[in-house]
């Protein structure tokens, strides 16, 4: 364990060096935040009633999916950890004394966890001081603020172990891309990343919400916004919990299948 919290550090800190493309990242997700939600005013101010989440729930689902998006996309990807696997480096990492889907799952939060911090403060800021209708709101009460935070760790961590699956999958293609681009889309859809999963048709959201994806973004996001609550909130931390677990079960078994088959070719 102790190797692991070493290593998170050492992610962790090294990530937090990337204060320009945190900049930049910014700059894009108040552009595209204040468009989704101008987007959202102009379709409640028609008919506010025909909507499945209250207008402010709405904003405040959008601010935070800007707010902490390099926690829950499934498009941020680690190339280190991908050239590793393309290039034969993944040879050097078999012989260090450590598992390697621990090595790497460390790694993915480390990582996922400092770009969201670089980020996170001046969206927040923003977003708690512009004018109503438009201003994020605080959750509606400390129950629901820690069930956020435990489901936020949760999402992360399902989003880490989802991502390693894609990872394994890279020991048996020829090119990462067409993996990376399925599942990016895919991923951000059924999510919650597009449209919040509410506005689905019924049929379809009730199965989409039994599947991994809405354990990522979907249930912490709601659950800040207060369209989750008690129970129901409950209920979807335990289906978080259910996704982590069978995901790293899968990741294992499937990560020393691939090491007993690998082979690595030039010198």
């Amino acid at each position: 364990m102790i190797v692991y919290l070493a290593i998170f550090r050492l992610r962790f800190t090294n990530a937090l060096q990337y204060r320009a493309a945190a900049l930049a990242g910014m700059a894009t997700q108040f552009a595209w935040g204040f468009m989704e939600i101008f987007a959202f005013s102009a379709f409640y101010r028609s008919n506010p009633a025909a909507f499945p989440m209250e207008f402010s729930h709405t904003v405040s689902y959008i601010w935070m999916q800007q707010a902490f998006l390099a926690l829950f996309m499934m498009w941020f990807w680690e190339n280190d950890i991908i050239a590793s696997i393309m290039e034969g480096g993944v040879a050097y990492e078999m012989v260090r004394p450590v598992d390697l889907y621990k090595r790497w799952f460390t790694q993915i939060c480390a990582n996922r966890l400092a770009r969201a911090l670089l980020r996170c403060s001046p969206i927040l800021l923003v977003a708690f001081i512009v004018p109503q209708p438009y201003r994020m709101s605080l959750p509606p009460n400390i129950t629901q603020l820690l069930m956020f935070l435990l489901s936020s760790m949760l999402s992360l961590s399902v989003v880490a172990a989802f991502s390693m699956l894609i990872y394994i999958s890279l020991f048996y293609t020829l090119s990462p891309m067409g993996v990376r681009i399925i599942v990016a889309v895919l991923s951000d859809f059924l999510a919650g990343a597009i449209l919040p999963l509410p506005f689905f048709p019924d049929n379809i959201r009730r199965v989409v919400e039994l599947l991994p994806f809405a354990a990522m973004q979907n249930m912490p996001l709601r659950i800040y916004a207060g369209n989750i609550m008690g129970g129901d909130a409950i209920r979807g931390i335990a289906l978080q919990l259910f996704w982590l677990l069978t995901l790293v079960l899968i990741g294992h078994i499937s990560m020393k299948k691939a090491l007993k088959k690998v082979i690595v070719q030039g010198g």
